[in-house]
């Protein structure tokens, strides 16, 4: 009997698993690894903080459908990848061969790079899991007791910018609706070169769009920001030159700042020689298939993408969830034809599409490709956007519950953005 293990039960986890499932053999096993046994939405996280959602609006325990599914499922994570003898130990100690390896562990939250950030030992906020965002709403919730000033943005080295816009934007909103604006200013501290620029250059007319509404809202922006340390109510920030020299040095009071951090790969996938770059990212090919290890693919957040540009302060590329499942399917397709003794021939479409929440209304990001010259190069504002995130919310829980693994944003989210755009 054959096996194919997937690591990791997110987005991009949970949409290979069942694809996997749905379209193998049945005497070839697919077993799901996760670090519990729950699944978290995250891209509602901004929600969460923000008191929109609660922590269980966005995650559900995946035990009782992997057992429906016939899906063996070990929630205790992988702590060694034995990749020449295509073998892993998981968290309670089994070693499980494998025939195939699925990486989709996501990140791991490089807090350590700035003295003083993050939620657990330091000063600062986070979004990026949801008992992240919990925390963060008990800290917005003492910002509505006693407002002062906010600071919110992502630090040097960060890949996923989408997330503090979404953030700072219903935060904004949310202190409008409670007539408290005008006690909180807000700083929007980033390492783009400029605001809109979200890791791709530019999205169209996204630093204009950007720009004015940040002017419209009252928010201030430091960009080509680099964080050189957190302490309790103060972020030391040095804004560079386009040579990458400092240019100028802040030191700004905040009563809440919340700051996405650098991304680096999970330790034990890191740890593994020859499979990743420097920052522990898994290195595949065209296939999604790591060269040195080709029983091994990768999908999502942990692969390695070569920024667009190079950048005063650098900034990586985001993987949106429509990327991600690109991935998962080519990844799915070349298994195949592997079991059938083809050569692989699936190539992953990388394209960016981020629907932002704003509170009120929400801005679409859409660059197809990814990398320039692209076909579509488009950014638009809308209470449409909204709607879409939470329809796209919705969608994917359903498909975690129903064992689905048909792709959400190409048929409904790429449709949603195609009848708006026909409506312009």
């Amino acid at each position: 009997m054959k096996r194919t293990v997937v690591v990791g039960a997110g987005l991009g986890g949970m949409s290979v698993v069942y694809e996997l499932r749905e379209k193998l053999p049945k005497d070839h096993e697919v077993l799901l690894i996760g670090e519990s046994n729950e699944f978290h939405f995250i891209p509602s996280n901004p929600w969460v903080a923000l008191g929109e959602r609660t922590r269980e609006q966005v995650i559900l325990d995946l035990t009782p459908y992997a057992k429906k599914y016939k899906i063996p499922f070990n929630p205790s994570g992988v702590t060694a990848i034995d990749a020449k003898a295509q073998q892993l130990t998981t968290g309670d100690g089994q070693t499980i061969d494998y025939d195939y390896l699925v990486l989709s562990t996501g990140p791991r939250l490089a807090f350590e790079t700035v003295p003083g950030a993050g939620p657990e030992n330091g000063f600062t906020q986070s979004i990026c899991t949801v008992d992240h965002a919990v925390k963060a709403y008990e800290t917005y919730q003492q910002l509505l007791e006693n407002p002062g000033p906010v600071l919110v943005g992502a630090m040097q080295g960060a890949s996923c910018f989408g997330p503090a816009y979404e953030y700072v934007l219903t935060l904004e909103h949310l202190l409008r609706k409670k007539k408290i604006r005008d006690r909180v200013p807000i700083t929007f501290v980033t390492s783009e070169p400029y605001v809109g620029h979200m890791g791709l250059g530019g999205v169209g007319d996204s630093k204009a769009l950007m720009e004015h509404e940040f002017r419209d809202r009252g928010i201030k922006w430091i960009c080509n920001a680099r964080v050189t340390e957190f302490t309790d109510g103060n972020a030391s920030i040095e804004e560079l030159d386009r040579k990458g020299e400092v240019e100028f040095s802040h030191q700004l009071p905040f009563s809440l700042a919340m700051f996405l951090p650098s991304f680096k790969g999970s330790e034990a996938v890191a740890a593994v020689p020859d499979l990743c770059n420097p920052k522990g990212f898994v290195i595949t090919n065209e296939f999604q298939q790591n060269p040195t290890y080709p029983s091994v693919f990768a999908a999502g957040v942990c692969v390695a993408l070569a920024p667009l540009e190079q950048t005063p302060v650098p900034v990586g590329v985001p993987k949106t969830g429509f990327m991600i499942e690109s991935m998962t399917t080519a990844i799915v397709e070349n298994i195949l034809s592997l079991e059938k003794g083809e050569e692989m021939k699936t190539r992953p479409t990388l394209n960016a599409i981020c629907l932002a929440d704003m509170g009120d209304k929400g801005a679409a990001f859409v660059a197809l490709p990814q990398n320039p010259p692209r076909n579509t190069n488009w950014t638009s504002m809308g209470k449409w956007v909204h709607i879409a995130k939470i329809a796209f919310e919705k969608y994917f829980m359903y498909k975690v519950k129903h064992g689905t693994s048909e792709p959400i944003y190409e048929k409904y989210v790429l449709g949603a953005v195609g009848i708006h755009r026909t409506k312009e």
